[in-house]
This record gives structure tokens, C-alpha cells and sequence, in this order.
């Protein structure tokens, strides 16, 4: 597969939304609401600027299709995380909306573990482009 500019956006914002959500978003939207002095804008801004990434991540996966690796149409199994993120986060606002404070925390955090932990390990295995940069690199593709 080919670096287009779509891949690129993706890979960006997939990047951005699990290295640094998983180094530094993350941790910092879900302490800024505990302890004895909750900050609420800390935690909205860091939780926007995660969410924005995620909404960027699943939407421009729709564009990029594989006829290479098992698919249906080009969609391989990890295009099924497409709606499930953008499912869930239409669902942690509804949640918030409707003051479910608990469902909110619940599906964010599911939304975290899914997006940086097993979206993660889906991208770096040995046939998908990221995967194939990051073997080749170590010298064990």
C-alpha cells in the first residue's frame, strides 16, 4: 500500500491520538476532574482535543480500503472500529448530555483502552503499512 494523502492524515492523527493521548491527554482529562480541585476546562480541553483526533482517525479510515488483506469491499475487520468509535463517542456526549457522569467516565474509558490498546496492536501488525515501517526499521521484516 501507498503513503496518500488520506494515509496520511490518518496515520497523523491516529499517531497523535495514541501516542500522546495515551502519554499525556489521557492521564491529564481524566486527573483533571479528581482530586480536591476538579478542573473542568483543563479536562474539556484535553478531552476535545482527544476526541477531535479520534473523530479525524475513524472518519478518514472510511477513505482508505485494502483489496490486498482479507476485506469485503475493501473494508478490512479493523474498518469494524470505524463505527464503534464513532458510535461511542456519539454515546459518552448523550451520556454527558443527559448528566450520566458515570456512563460518560465508562464509555471514555473504553474508548481510550479500545483506541490506544487494541487499535494500536491491530496497526502494527506485519502487513499493514504502518506495521511494515516499523518492522522493516528494526530490521525484522
Amino acid at each position: 500500500m501507498q503513503l496518500t494523502p488520506v494515509i496520511a492524515v490518518h496515520m497523523t492523527a491516529a499517531i497523535a491520538a495514541v501516542a500522546i493521548a495515551a502519554v499525556a491527554i489521557g492521564p491529564v482529562a481524566l486527573w483533571a476532574r479528581r482530586g480536591a480541585r476538579p478542573r473542568p476546562r483543563l479536562h474539556r480541553a484535553f478531552g476535545y482535543a482527544w476526541v477531535t483526533l479520534m473523530v479525524v482517525t475513524a472518519t478518514s479510515a472510511v477513505f482508505i480500503r485494502d483489496f490486498e488483506l482479507p476485506n469485503i469491499g475493501g473494508y478490512t475487520p479493523i474498518h469494524l472500529l470505524v463505527p464503534a468509535t464513532l458510535l461511542g463517542l456519539f454515546g459518552a456526549f448523550w451520556k454527558l448530555a443527559h448528566r450520566d457522569i458515570a456512563g460518560h467516565r465508562l464509555v471514555m474509558r473504553h474508548l481510550y483502552f479500545w483506541a490506544c490498546i487494541v487499535a494500536g496492536a491491530f496497526t502494527l501488525l506485519p502487513r499493514r503499512y504502518l506495521g511494515q515501517q516499523v518492522w522493516a526499521q528494526l530490521g525484522l521484516l
